[in-house]
């Protein structure tokens, strides 16, 4: 059975863009949405018959529910939708249905962030550690919309990032965009800023680096063909080239290694970076779980 795309609820603006963005995902997967919205008031506060603030703070859940339900199927009328009121807290809830979801989306800030927050802390916690990619929807009211025909991935290192090529390189397909994969170098050596050092540096660097997109890349194409992919070392920070590059992109593609030493993903700070400030929505892919080394 296909793994539903599954999407947090709050009723705040920025999950309303969520549910659009997750309902057109749905779409294209041809597989089930879930909304998900959680409250503690049912964990806590089973009977609500003699409790009338309880009694309203349902009343105004199942109004929020239905509005985001109504909102997908009027999107996306064809995908099945399904929605789900769990008495859990919300980044735990999310995470435990990470593990039976094709894709996990978020909003950027939700109903009860604060005004001033980039990211919201259910988005930063979800993408950090949720078993499946996690999109976290950044950008207006237009970053759902997809009109710009072009993915842009993040490579870092190739074992982090061969897992974000395949997700990127299947959706590039779906989508029937184009994928441009950015991998940044830079040199700060202020005694080889001018002259033929600096030219062999910098013809060294895009060597590297254009190696570094080859091999995170060359499994996932070879499986994509029909995928239009570019290649684009840049010669600049790694989190300024690929904010840069997400300027006109409709999504941002990034891999997150997984310790066997910590709990979750580890977000470094170019993805704490882009999570931010990325001007459209940012897609954080695991890497392939691989077993835990054998003990002595």
């Amino acid at each position: 059975m296909p793994l539903p795309v599954v999407v947090g609820i709050d009723g705040s603006a920025s999950s309303l863009r969520a549910v659009d963005w997750a309902a057109d995902e749905a779409h294209v997967r041809g597989v089930p949405l879930r909304l998900l919205h959680t409250s503690l008031w049912d964990r806590y506060e089973p009977d609500a018959s003699d409790n009338p603030d309880l009694a309203l703070a349902r009343k105004a859940v199942a109004e929020l529910v239905d509005t985001a339900s109504e909102r997908a199927g009027t999107r996306r009328p064809g995908v099945e939708v399904r929605a789900e009121v769990v008495p859990q807290a919300t980044v735990p809830a999310l995470l435990e249905a990470a593990c039976e979801a094709s894709v996990l989306v978020v909003g950027d800030r939700g109903r009860g962030g604060f005004a001033g927050l980039l990211l919201g802390s259910t988005g930063l916690q979800t993408a950090a550690r949720a078993a499946c990619p996690v999109v976290v929807v950044r950008g207006g009211d237009d970053a759902v919309d997809r009109r710009h025909g072009r993915v842009v991935l993040g490579v870092g290192d190739p074992g982090s990032s061969r897992a974000a090529a395949e997700f990127a390189l299947d959706l590039a397909e779906t989508w029937g965009a184009r994928l441009e994969a950015v991998h940044a170098w830079h040199s700060t050596d202020p005694f080889l800023l001018y002259g033929p050092a600096m030219n062999a540096m910098a013809d060294a660097g895009y060597v590297q680096a254009r190696r570094m997109l080859e091999a995170a890349t060359a499994d996932a194409a070879a499986a994509h063909p029909g995928v239009l992919l570019r290649l684009e070392p840049r010669n600049a920070g790694s989190h300024k080239a690929l904010l840069e590059a997400a300027a006109d992109a409709d999504l941002l593609v990034v891999g997150a290694r997984r310790r066997h030493s910590a709990v979750g993903l580890q977000l470094g700070p170019v993805n704490h970076a882009v999570l931010h400030h990325a001007p459209c929505p940012v897609a954080v892919v695991p890497e392939a779980r691989t077993p835990p080394p054998a003990q002595d």
